[in-house]
């Protein structure tokens, strides 16, 4: 299922998959508090997501690595 939605003036679209996986029923339980989802799916999502960000991050962090100093401005 694709799933159109109209952000910012620009046409996004998001690609829904049914999937049928074996999951850890602790791991899953312990995201769904942890991330504070209403159901698994939402938990899984938000999980993925959190993965991607983190990628994005560790990706600027390597290409920055040597181009800056980090100064103490507290004392």
């Amino acid at each position: 299922m694709n799933i159109e939605a109209f952000v910012g003036g620009v046409m996004k679209t998001s690609s829904l998959r049914h999937k049928h996986v074996q999951l850890d029923q602790r791991k899953l339980n312990r995201a769904l508090r942890i991330l504070g989802a209403k159901t698994e799916t939402e938990a899984l999502d938000r999980a993925l997501s959190v993965v991607v960000s983190e990628d994005k991050i560790d990706t600027a962090l390597r290409k920055a690595r040597g181009k800056g100093r980090i100064r103490k401005v507290f004392r």
